[in-house]
């Protein structure tokens, strides 16, 4: 495990009521300033993908890109991370649904609804636009999944779906298989196509 990997899990483990002094000791030790709350993995996957392709090395940075499993937890997260606890600078990337609950975690903790960056479904919606349904086709082909999507496009749910809809819910349908992917199409993104909810997140770091 990586040390930025011990920091997520202490700050997990924190944030379920364990104790948190492991995740202050990791924070000194890695010099963590700022911290990335993510809804899930795979937008950890995403965003980790788009920093190694700039070049970027965000744990030298002392930036920790951490999951918050689901955005209802995201005011835990601040209170914990943010003024009230660590004193670290606070940003993030959500859903727009999801939205309200980023905004009222922020500013109970003191941090700056400006780092918030917001998809307009989600993650995955936002890089199969910018992909296209014909390219994030052939990815999937790429990755040995075609038949599995095959299979999945015929059950009757998907029927009169939007191609873009019935692959985000591929994505979800198989453990594992929505991280893989965040990487998967951010790996394939041109420099000039990467959405602005992502490219705006990173800049700011």
């Amino acid at each position: 495990m990586t040390d930025m990997g011990a920091f997520q899990e202490a700050v997990t483990a924190w944030a379920a009521g364990g104790p948190g002094a492991p995740a202050q000791e990791l924070a000194t030790r890695l010099s963590v300033e700022t911290v990335v709350l993510l809804e899930g993995r795979s937008d950890v996957a995403a965003v980790n993908a788009l920093a190694e392709r700039r070049g970027r090395d965000l744990a030298a940075e002392g930036v920790a890109v951490l999951s918050i499993d689901g955005a209802m937890s995201v005011g835990r997260y601040a209170g914990l991370l943010g003024a009230p606890g660590l004193g670290l600078r606070l940003t993030g990337l959500c859903d727009e649904a999801e939205h309200p609950y980023y905004a009222r975690g922020f500013e109970r903790a003191g941090a700056a609804r400006e780092g918030i960056f917001v998809c307009a479904a989600d993650l995955e919606d936002e890089l199969i636009r910018a992909l296209g349904v014909d390219r994030v086709e052939e990815l999937v082909r790429e990755q040995g999944e075609f038949r599995p999507l095959r299979t999945f496009l015929r059950q009757p749910a998907q029927q009169g779906r939007a191609p873009q809809q019935q692959y985000r819910r591929f994505f979800g349908t198989k453990k594992g298989r929505k991280i893989h992917y965040g990487r998967v199409l951010v790996e394939a993104l041109d420099p000039d196509r990467v959405p602005a909810p992502l490219d705006g997140l990173l800049a700011g770091l």
